[in-house]
């Protein structure tokens, strides 16, 4: 069993930014090299704490044969992140995806690339059995350690219930898992599971509701198991959403963190700043229209900011929702404190070079 960096398991449970790594494409959707890394150093220089790469943002589809793009994809951020030299820990998380010996093969190659833990998606293997899903994910934890993930049906996850999440927790190389079912319910019945179990104290948890960043972030989880009080913290994200404007979700987590280990006084201030971060979600993500244009409303954000050249998606029919440009022009307007354009354009240069 591949054990996990001590740094970063620290790193983990301190809780960090680690933003989905989108794919960059020229217009004839072909790999974009120049931009692909531009966009890992901007997240290194944002003080991210780590990446996730080969995740629903970046496309799915970058496995198919036809593009390959898999492992290049990967390995070019992991070039990124040697040649930054960068003396903090700092968390690279793969995507892995499919039945479980695709799910091993992607573990194996990400490990091989220097990747520290393994995003296990459950995503097109609706058909499967819970009990049939947890022999996968005992397979793939051990060649490397494992970030759980609940990705939610629209974007191509499945339900699971609580049982699947108590037996997830007590897998032995099981790290930290994300909540991203961007349900309520749902959520509480990962941490309620993570609580029942004996190594609820190994395990941390991570937000991926990007509808809910800040409320998941603020709020204590407390559980009565066998008679004892057990509570757990959101202690990070791993987000889409913090794919773009980094520097600004940096930021934000360092204030909570704050907020949390202090008196508090801070917390109707973030709460109604989680109330415009949702907001502008809601533009990105284009809940709207089931997020079909939750991908390309990514690329348009960073588009603008002049870190893509252009919103093309692999799938051609995976494009802007009608009124979606409109709406992020509304957000921009409205939140100016939330973007980091100006950082970005200090720094672009240096990150296209």
């Amino acid at each position: 069993m591949s054990n996990i960096n001590p740094a970063i398991r620290q790193l983990l449970h301190d809780g960090t930014v680690i933003p989905a790594h989108p794919l960059a494409l020229t217009a004839e959707r072909e790999l974009d090299e120049k931009y692909q890394r531009a966009l890992s150093r901007y997240y290194i220089a944002s003080g991210a704490g780590g990446m996730a790469v080969g995740v629903h943002s970046t496309q799915f589809e970058i496995r198919e044969k036809k593009y390959g793009l898999f492992e290049p994809v990967l390995r070019m951020a992991m070039e990124e992140v040697k040649a930054a030299a960068i003396e903090r820990p700092f968390a690279m998380v793969a995507g892995i995806v499919g039945d479980t010996n695709q799910a091993v093969a992607e573990a194996t190659l990400a490990k091989d690339l220097g990747y520290d833990l393994g995003l296990l998606s459950a995503g097109g293997l609706g058909d499967w059995s819970e009990k049939d899903l947890i022999k996968r994910a005992e397979k793939v934890a051990e060649v490397m350690p494992i970030f759980g993930f609940y990705l939610q049906p629209s974007a191509g996850g499945r339900l699971l219930s609580y049982d699947f999440w108590k037996d997830f927790a007590d897998i032995p190389n099981v790290q930290a898992i994300k909540m991203a079912p961007f349900n309520r319910y749902q959520s509480l019945d990962v941490v309620r599971a993570v609580c029942s179990s004996s190594r609820h104290k190994e395990i941390a948890l991570y937000t991926g509701n990007d509808d809910n960043i800040v409320a998941d972030l603020l709020t204590p989880f407390t559980f009565v198991v066998n008679g004892e009080k057990i509570t757990k913290r959101v202690v990070g994200g791993l987000l889409g959403h913090w794919a773009v404007w980094t520097t600004k979700a940096v930021a934000l987590l360092e204030k909570i963190k704050e907020c949390r280990d202090n008196d508090l006084s801070a917390m109707p201030e973030l709460l109604e700043l989680g109330v415009q971060i949702t907001d502008s979600n809601a533009v990105i993500f284009d809940p709207k229209h089931q997020f079909k244009g939750c991908i390309p409303g990514i690329h348009e954000v960073l588009r603008r900011q002049g870190l893509l050249q252009g919103t093309w998606c692999l799938n051609p029919n995976e494009v802007l929702s009608p009124g979606q440009s409109e709406e992020i022009d509304r957000v921009y307007e409205a939140y100016p404190w939330l973007n980091d354009d100006a950082f970005v354009k200090e720094n672009l240069q240096s990150f296209l070079s």
